[in-house]
């Protein structure tokens, strides 16, 4: 019986050493896959899930030590300039974005590629200029996109017609240039002014340099005609007089044969 009893301890030990050893562990992995990003505060709700907010830190970038199971993401007030491709692919349980205040002055196409959960996006008060459809493949998410100085013309107005944003969203973009300027549609929310078309200066600018090409091409072929029947006809005279000295040749070659037959 000692000896049972003894057997016991030792393997009760051992059992509590290796369940130790489990809690520490799935607690550091846990921990890592929650931590918060440095400098950045994090708040976990019970159903909301991990809100993150990297507020006025001067950021130039995204971070890159998100936690995975982020769902709101608030990185306003800073001074990140670019959305590169894929910035948020680690995040896809992210519901709202906030990119608001910031220098960005471009996306890069597939730029939000991933937040297929994404609910609401945040990209105003920033200095996007052009407008693209890329960058917001597969996002059917509300968007704010005032007070940028956007630049509407025929790529934006195409680009328009490729986006699932929620409709409301593109009124937002309100045209601080446009091309061609005469169209006057700056200061209007291009949305709102559905009788403007900037694609029918692109399309008469088009046009017309068809028709110089087709002019230049019709030109070119009626200077080639000119210049085939011009030497045609210099190479026709040349043949037409030659047949018409041949009789007259053939003529003398007669008569000194008649007269070598008299003498």
């Amino acid at each position: 019986m000692a000896l049972l009893g003894d057997w016991l301890l030792r393997h009760s030990v051992v059992m509590c050493l290796l369940l130790h050893s489990l809690v520490l562990m799935t607690f550091c992995f846990h921990h890592a896959d929650t931590s918060c990003s440095k400098n950045c505060y994090c708040t976990k709700g019970d159903t909301s899930g991990i809100t993150v907010r990297c507020s006025k830190l001067k950021l130039t970038e995204i971070p890159h030590d998100l936690p995975n199971d982020t769902r709101r993401l608030f990185l306003d007030n800073n001074s990140i300039n670019k959305i590169l491709i894929n910035a948020f692919a680690a995040l896809p349980h992210l519901v709202e974005l906030d990119l608001s205040h910031n220098e960005i002055t471009q996306l890069e196409p597939g730029a939000f590629g991933g937040l297929g959960s994404l609910q609401f996006l945040d990209i105003s008060s920033n200095k996007l200029e052009n407008f693209r459809a890329e960058p917001f493949e597969g996002l059917r998410a509300r968007a704010n996109l005032t007070n940028n100085p956007w630049h509407c013309d025929c790529n934006l107005q195409m680009s328009l017609l490729r986006v699932d944003l929620e409709p409301a969203s593109l009124t937002g973009i309100v045209c601080h240039t446009a091309e061609p300027e005469e169209i006057g549609v700056q200061g209007l929310a291009f949305l709102l002014a559905p009788d403007i078309d900037l694609c029918v200066y692109m399309r008469r600018t088009t046009d017309v340099a068809m028709l110089v090409v087709m002019f230049a091409w019709f030109t070119m072929v009626i200077s080639y005609l000119v210049y085939y029947v011009r030497a045609n006809q210099e190479d026709a005279r040349r043949h037409l007089e030659y047949l018409k000295s041949l009789p007259s040749r053939q003529g003398k070659s007669e008569e000194s044969s008649s007269i070598s037959t008299v003498v």
